[in-house]
């Protein structure tokens, strides 16, 4: 992130959204882009986030776990989430929603 952006913002460039299914973008992610270690509000961006980091190759799953405090089944479902309904489909709520069988 530059120095005069917002702390909380991400790159635009590493969140792309596209027609179909939003995405992160992987070919740009840094370090830097992930979330702080102290993360305990997890909202879509930063999930997609560190999915587009392990996907990347950036981090390892092993690593993300550990750096996060996630376990590896939470990480394998945000990844699967985000395959299968992009970022909306990471909101609580709609987790709620999709669980259920609203749409």
């Amino acid at each position: 992130m530059t120095q005069d952006a917002p702390k909380n913002s991400v790159r635009p460039d590493v969140c792309k959204m596209s027609d179909e299914t939003p995405q992160p973008d992987q070919s740009n992610i840094r370090i830097e882009d992930l979330p702080p270690t102290n993360t305990t509000r997890w909202i879509t961006r930063r999930k997609a986030e560190v999915v587009a980091g392990v996907r990347s190759g950036l981090i390892s799953l092993e690593e993300a776990c550990r750096r996060y405090s996630l376990s590896v089944e939470e990480f394998l479902s945000w990844q699967t989430t985000l395959d299968r309904h992009g970022l909306p489909g990471l909101r609580v709520t709609r987790l709620r929603d999709l669980r259920s069988g609203r749409s």
